[in-house]
């Protein structure tokens, strides 16, 4: 036992005779094993009873020598016929046999054709005759013929059976049915398949576990469809090929698969395909299992029952014995198939045939000889220029004998045709040929159109290749010249140049000992690497921005106060606050050395100067200055830079300022800090975390760069024009200094010292009188420019000085200020040849050179003469007719009309507060309140409390006022466009309520802000600076303000409350008395008594008719408000 073992082992380690593909023996399963001791172990082995395969043994020498073929016409000798039973198996041979004359026209051919070999599907093993004893083959029967059935003779049989030979069976007419798509399988050459379908999957799987690897393959007539199943005979061809699987694997990935690899044994023609649930079978599958099985079953029907039940692997004509076996049962069986264990499957099961080549007389075989020889010819042409078809003819010739490529043409055409890459119609044509001649024809025609595609192929390489050398040939000649100048001195190797100006920089700058150990790292890659490699310019560009960031250079930095005021004066009026601030973080710097670990944010309305007041701090600091918006970023990369593997990968822009500053210790200012965006790409704010915090700043890790950056030296502002919109945890990182808005005299001041004389240089009149009056700039300021800023004041100032300068044009006229004095030479000229193009659509002209020049004209000067002063009164001119008429929008507040406070993001501004009585108040009356002017929740529960809160007041002090137990009331804020939100206006509407009620008006000049509980306490509220400077500007001089407000109210500027009365309250009862001064309390209990009398039941009578007149009368005359 120990010797066969071994003997396997080394045959398994045999490679098939002419494939590259190694077929191993996989162990047998246990069960299989302790059953049948030296059984071949295959994946697709099939141990038959002796005498179930009585003639496959002979066939199986022929079928190995020729395309694995086992038809009996193919056998190189006679077999040796077995001893018969008398069950009529003389009758079983002739139906499944040849007839005997063509067996002796074939014979020679067969002799002649078993010289070599063809690859094997499963390998074999030879028994001690050099023939082995097949399973059921006649070197299996040579023992049966000893008769017995003793022990002994079990043991003989089981061992043969061990070491037989695995065969394809002759006839096989069920078979599962898998399409192949582009291109047909032909016999004798190998194919790999991807099976997707995992039902298709796991039925080839039990095939082979059952030791039936068979399948059918037919080609797609659709060259577009992928599938595993044929759901119609019309959607494949009906010739296609009989398949072993040699082998099966699965595929991982996205969508698990399984690649099979199949070898084609024979063609075969599709009948029909099996229905799901036909019974019935073909009579051809069950042919196989007659009598045959009786002499190996008889004394061994035990041990085949025990294989059964331990699961060992049977062949199906075994299968279809054991299903007859219980023929005692009562019930009729259901015939039993090769087939049948996948019917459980949804795969394709056809019925199918044997196709046999035809055969042909002397005539055609000297036909088929010539055809033979041109298609050897076209092979070697092909050969020498194809280097793929040359390994591949000889690894055919290989399989062959030595002159014998011609002796078989059928299987040259198949090879032809196999590997050629005509048209799937072209391949299945030969596929399909049965007889010789046509299929060598077809082959023929298939290979000449592969050798067209070889030689045109074959031209555009030359084509091709000849350019590569020419360009291959002066890159070698460059490369003479480069080494010629090297070895004489005079010039150096680029990459060595290269690589020396990186050591230069580095030894210039302090890099810290983890950046030297990457610049060393990458240093060294460069310098192994060639130029014209990809990686070569990635690590260049990667050791320039390593050697441009300016490690341990920093700039001096002047912490002068004086010096700093200066500059702070110049550049910006008022904001004392923001410059004590950032005189503090100078005097800080002086005292320390260095200024670290500081962010600032300024926060305000848009105008106020945020931008220019961080260029005035790099500026008092002398600090590089650099910025950028972050308004509207979604990419990340944009602060942290992209990966070094993305093409056109750069560093973030906080890296970018490095490089452009040359400095660690510039001042970036973030622009827009408040609308940064958020994409797929991922949150900038979050990456600015780490940007942002004195903490991690100290390493800032870039993707590009991917060395730790110090940013703890970088001053950073940034700016937002509100925090509602800020993250919190950045927020957190910053300090904030808010900038309000600018008043009368600041914007005064401001267009005086900046905007004008700007706005006069760029409008070319830089030399020219032309004044503006202070009484215009404050006409402009208070009639057209309200905002908190003064960029719109820029604009109206530019806007006066453009309208000046054309009206000095036409008054003095063009000849004083003619073109001709404007044009230099060289513009002259230009014009005249730009004067030749007369097409309506000018387009770029050849001669665009002769048509520019860098300086075509300069500038004209005014005469000294002309004088222009712009006054209030002939502003209009320039601007046009006045934005706002009034300082207020009431000159005299009727009764329910107060002035409130409010914050927008623009700065502050007067908010009004309306109340009327909708109905005249009558004792029928009914009570109610309706609220208009785009309120948002927050202010509508403002407006309930307030007016819950006024009938409290009026019930509480004034109990004969019984006005609001049947006032309609209809309470409005103007600008309904606006939307508007916040608690800030509770004292505005109960006051605007009360006065109503009070039947009182208030004073116009009384602006209010706070809010307001139902208890009448006010509470705290925010930008106290903004509404002040609306209150100043709409013409309050009493602001009514939170009692803890009194802490910001102290902080203002004293130009901003100049001429402004401030009263902290903290109970509504002061703002009551602030409000109504000297109220005559009796006559106000004694308010609406006659409006709200009960009348006398004559009196309401009449007073009903006299009402339903008028209504009548007025009826069609009445028009409602539209909506």
């Amino acid at each position: 036992m120990l010797r066969s073992r071994s003997f396997l082992r080394r045959a398994a380690l045999q490679p098939c005779a002419s494939s590259s593909i190694p077929l191993t023996l996989s162990r047998a399963p246990p069960r299989a094993q302790q059953t049948i001791q030296h059984r071949i172990p295959t994946r697709t082995n099939v141990a038959l009873p002796a005498s179930s395969a009585r003639s496959l043994w002979p066939r199986l020498d022929i079928a190995t020598a020729r395309s694995f073929s086992s038809s009996a016409w193919r056998r190189k000798d006679d077999p040796q016929e077995p001893k018969r039973d008398s069950q009529g198996e003389e009758g079983k041979d002739d139906k499944h046999g040849e007839d005997n004359a063509l067996k002796e026209t074939r014979r020679d051919e067969s002799a002649q054709e078993s010289k070599t070999k063809a690859p094997e599907p499963i390998p074999s093993q030879s028994g001690s005759d050099g023939k082995g004893a097949a399973a059921g083959g006649a070197g299996g029967d040579s023992g049966s013929s000893d008769g017995g059935d003793g022990p002994s003779r079990r043991r003989k049989a089981s061992s043969e059976r061990a070491l037989s030979k695995p065969t394809v069976p002759d006839v096989y007419p069920q078979v599962m049915a898998i399409p192949i798509a582009k291109r047909p399988l032909f016999p004798g050459f190998y194919k790999a398949i991807t099976i997707r379908n995992p039902d298709v999957a796991n039925a080839i799987t039990e095939t082979i576990r059952r030791g039936q690897p068979y399948i059918g393959a037919f080609l797609l007539r659709d060259e577009s469809a992928d599938k595993d199943t044929i759901d119609s005979v019309d959607d494949v061809y009906d010739v296609g090929t009989f398949c072993q699987v040699t082998s099966q694997f699965p595929v991982q990935g996205e969508v698990p698969t399984m690649t099979v690899v199949l070898y084609p044994h024979r063609r075969i023609k599709l009948s029909s395909i099996i229905q799901p649930g036909q019974s019935n079978e073909r009579k051809a599958s069950t042919a196989i299992v007659d009598s045959t099985f009786k002499e190996e079953q008889q004394g061994k029907e035990r041990e085949c029952e025990s294989q059964e039940k331990k699961g060992d692997v049977v062949a199906s004509f075994e299968e279809g014995q054991t299903e007859q076996q219980p023929k005692a049962q009562s019930k009729p069986t259901t015939q039993y198939g090769p087939i049948s264990f996948l019917r459980k499957y949804p795969v394709s099961l056809v019925n199918v045939e044997n196709m046999i080549d035809e055969p042909y007389d002397k005539e055609d075989q000297r036909n088929i000889r010539a055809i033979v020889n041109e298609l050897v010819g076209v092979f070697k042409q092909i050969a020498t220029i194809n280097v793929l078809f040359r390994d591949q003819i000889q690894t055919f010739t290989m399989s062959q004998s030595a002159g014998n490529v011609g002796e078989d043409p059928a299987r040259l055409a198949d090879f032809a045709a196999a590997v050629a890459g005509g048209e799937p119609r072209d391949l299945q044509e030969v596929l399909e040929s049965l007889n010789i001649r046509d299929r060598v024809h077809k082959a023929l025609t298939v290979l000449k159109n592969e050798l067209m595609n070889a030689e045109l192929q074959a031209r555009i390489s030359k084509d091709v290749e000849s350019k590569i050398t020419q360009r291959q040939r002066e890159y070698w000649l460059m490369e003479q010249m480069k080494g010629i100048k090297r070895e004489l001195g005079i010039e150096s190797d680029g990459k060595d140049k290269l690589v020396e100006k990186f050591k230069e920089k580095a030894n210039k700058l302090k890099m810290p000992e983890a950046v030297v150990k990457v610049f060393d790292e990458e240093l060294n890659k460069l310098q192994h690497l060639e130029p014209a490699a990809s990686e070569f310019n990635v690590t260049r560009n990667y050791l320039d921005w390593l050697t441009q960031i300016p490690w341990g250079q920093r700039s001096a930095e002047n912490f002068g106060i004086s010096h700093a005021m200066t500059v702070l004066d110049e550049d910006h009026h008022g904001l004392k606050d923001v410059k004590d601030r950032i005189l503090e973080f100078i005097a800080v710097g002086k005292l320390r050395g260095t200024v670290e670990g500081k962010i600032l944010c300024l926060v305000g309305p848009p105008g106020v100067g945020k931008t220019s007041i961080g260029k005035s701090i790099a500026r008092a600091l002398n600090r590089q200055y650099y910025r950028f918006s972050v308004g509207g970023l979604t990419d990340v990369a944009e602060i942290k830079g992209h990966r070094r593997t993305y093409v056109g990968a750069l560093p973030g822009r906080i890296i970018q300022a490095l490089k452009k500053c040359q400095t660690e210790n510039p001042l970036v200012l973030i622009d827009e800090v408040d609308k940064i965006g958020r994409g797929h790409q991922g949150d900038p704010a979050s990456a600015l975390l780490e940007l942002l915090d004195p903490e991690q700043n100290n390493s800032f890790l870039d993707h590009y760069m991917d060395v730790p950056v110090d940013l703890s030296r970088v001053l950073f502002v940034c700016t937002a024009n509100m925090t509602d919109t800020i993250p919190r945890p950045l927020l957190d990182r910053m300090e904030m200094i808010s900038l309000s808005g600018y008043v009368t005299d600041e914007k005064m001041a401001i267009a005086q010292r900046y905007l004008a004389p700007q706005a006069k240089e760029s409008s070319g009149l830089k030399d020219v009188d032309v004044q503006i009056d202070e009484d215009a700039i404050l006409e402009l300021i208070n009639k057209y420019c309200r905002e908190s800023g003064v960029r719109n004041l820029k604009k109206q100032i530019e806007k006066v000085y453009r309208k000046s300068a054309l009206k000095i044009i036409q008054d003095i006229g063009e000849d004083i200020l003619s073109e001709d004095k404007a044009l230099t030479v060289e513009g002259k000229e230009a014009q005249e040849e730009a004067s030749k193009d007369n097409t309506d659509v000018k387009e770029t002209p050849e001669n665009m050179d002769k048509e520019t020049t860098e300086q075509p004209r300069v500038p004209l000067k005014v005469p000294d003469s002309v004088h222009v002063a712009i006054g209030k009164d002939n502003l209009k001119d320039y601007v046009g007719p006045p934005v706002f008429t009034a300082d207020r929008l009431y000159e005299t507040t009727p009764t329910g009309v107060v002035m409130g406070l409010a914050w927008t993001q623009l700065g502050g501004a007067a908010l009004y507060v309306e109340s009327i009585l909708e109905s005249v108040l009558t004792h029928d009356s009914k009570p109610g309140l309706e609220r208009t002017g785009n309120l948002k929740p927050v202010m509508k529960e403002s407006t309930a409390i307030a007016y819950s809160f006024a009938k409290s007041v009026m019930a509480k002090d004034f109990p004969g006022n019984r006005f609001f137990d049947h006032a309609h009331i209809h309470l409005h804020c103007p600008e309904g466009a606006v939307q508007k939100d916040g608690p800030s206006a509770g004292i505005t509407m109960a006051t605007s309520l009360l006065s109503l009620a009070l039947n009182k008006a208030l004073d116009p000049t009384i602006a209010m802000t706070g809010e307001l509980t139902v208890t009448g306490k006010v509470l705290r509220i925010g930008g106290l600076r903004e509404k002040t400077v609306a209150a100043r500007r709409a013409g309050a001089k009493t602001i009514l303000f939170p009692h803890d407000n009194l802490s910001d109210w102290l902080e203002l500027p004293e130009n901003i409350k100049e001429g402004i009365e401030g009263k902290p309250v903290s109970w509504y009862s002061e703002v009551f008395d602030v409000v109504f001064p000297n109220l005559d309390k009796d006559a106000a209990n004694k308010l609406w008594k006659s409006e709200l009398k009960k009348p006398s039941r004559s009196k309401k009578a009449l007073k009903e008719e006299d009402s339903g007149y008028e209504s009548g009368e007025s009826g069609s005359d009445d028009v409602g408000p539209t909506v």
